[in-house]
């Protein structure tokens, strides 16, 4: 879709079902590009004003430099790494999941929080952030299809089933949420005695899990979950998938019993692109590169990588590494450009060769970056995102564990 051009109706519907698949790249090439020429804008919040559609790159850095100049300290903005460059140099910080809840529960003094992410980290900002605070989301499409992987009712009946299959067996079940869910799953996890992670703390999760019960229910990521438990030296076969598609998530009874920790069946868009085949391949055409990936890769992936960890660690790891070194990564492209420009003493590159943002951070467009705060400089808070007072309960209480990690 251009500017000026606007899809018949047959062209649209085909369009929105095209980019409302996760696993569809809504771009090839990262330029900047006015939000009507986005072919996957489509599927972004349509109710942003027609007069942001087709602003400049260079207009919307003028409207958004204006705006923060106005908004001064009340304002601080928050970016995911895996925002574009034109998004991210907003940012006030920059980080992985963990390290913005850390940021956002320390923000003092401030009265708008801008999150450049997703859906659950804005909820998590929100209920880690002072009531009065308010948390806004650019584009209020922009959430994740792993968190829309574990609908809350689905969860909810598997505990049920799960605690129902144990009966009698002596056997206790702590619930992991990892960051990326919903508020209400925060909340479900936290008044089960059970905690959040993130990739940068899972391991530790699980001791805290293993410390109050003998098995783990891990959601919505099962890779991290597999991973996270191979690396303390669980067994695979007594890590079963929960497949909420299926009766009893597929599992016997005895299955259940038997397994330490129970897995979600959910997965990372982004990260299951990465193959071992990838792999194979960099350290056939780079003899002694050093390859990386994240931990939402599958476990064979992980495996064959050699070393693995948060986006925090990644970009520690590579950056620390030593001058002409050679660094194969695989996460999400814009993070890894964005190392390859900051470290031009080494070769860093992506695994996957096909250019492919994570589609839902990619809905993260300075268009609505310069709505939402020209709204608020007008008086008008768009896109807020609010977590109602019960949910913010419990799931403060999951997030609160989490933050007291050693």
């Amino acid at each position: 879709m251009t500017a000026g051009v606007r899809p018949t109706v047959s062209e649209y519907a085909e369009l929105l079902a095209k980019y409302t698949d996760p696993d569809t790249c809504p771009t090839d090439a990262l330029e900047p590009l006015p939000l009507i020429e986005e072919p996957a804008f489509v599927s972004w919040q349509q109710d942003i004003p027609r007069a942001y559609l087709e602003m400049s790159p260079e207009e919307l850095d003028r409207r958004i430099s204006a705006a923060r100049g106005v908004l001064g300290k009340k304002l601080v903005v928050l970016g995911h790494h895996y925002q574009r460059d034109e998004v991210i140099k907003y940012a006030d910080f920059t980080g992985d999941s963990f390290k913005l809840a850390r940021l956002a529960a320390d923000q003092e003094g401030v009265e708008f929080v801008l999150f450049c992410g997703v859906h659950f980290m804005a909820e998590a900002a929100d209920i880690l952030t002072e009531e009065n605070v308010k948390v806004i989301l650019p584009n209020m499409a922009a959430g994740c299809s792993m968190a829309d992987m574990a609908d809350p009712d689905a969860v909810y009946a598997a505990w049920d089933v799960i605690t129902e299959m144990l009966e009698g067996s002596g056997s206790k079940v702590i619930p992991i949420t990892y960051m990326n869910s919903t508020a209400s799953l925060k909340a479900f996890t936290g008044e089960r005695d059970g905690i959040v992670c993130t990739s940068s703390n899972a391991s530790k999760t699980f001791d805290y899990a293993f410390e109050r019960g003998d098995k783990i229910f891990f959601f919505p990521d099962q890779h991290l979950g597999r991973n996270t438990g191979f690396a303390r030296g669980i067994p695979l076969d007594q890590m079963v998938v929960w497949n909420y598609r299926l009766p009893n998530g597929g599992l016997t009874k005895e299955q259940v019993e038997r397994a330490k920790v129970i897995l979600w069946q959910g997965h990372c868009s982004t990260h299951q692109r990465f193959t071992v085949q990838q792999i194979e391949k960099a350290r056939k055409e780079h003899p002694g590169v050093n390859v990386i990936v994240h931990p939402e890769c599958r476990w064979e992936v992980v495996q064959a990588a050699g070393q693995n960890g948060s986006t925090e660690k990644i970009i520690k790891t590579v950056s620390d590494a030593p001058k002409g070194s050679t660094w194969a990564i695989g996460t999400e492209i814009n993070l890894v450009n964005r190392l390859a420009q900051q470290n031009p003493d080494k070769t860093v590159f992506c695994l996957d060769p096909v250019v492919c943002p994570c589609s839902t951070m990619y809905r993260i467009h300075p268009a609505y970056i310069a709505w939402v705060l020209e709204g608020l400089v007008h008086g008008h808070v768009l896109n807020q995102v609010k977590v109602d007072a019960a949910t913010r309960k419990w799931s403060l209480v999951a997030l609160e564990r989490m933050l007291a990690l050693p």
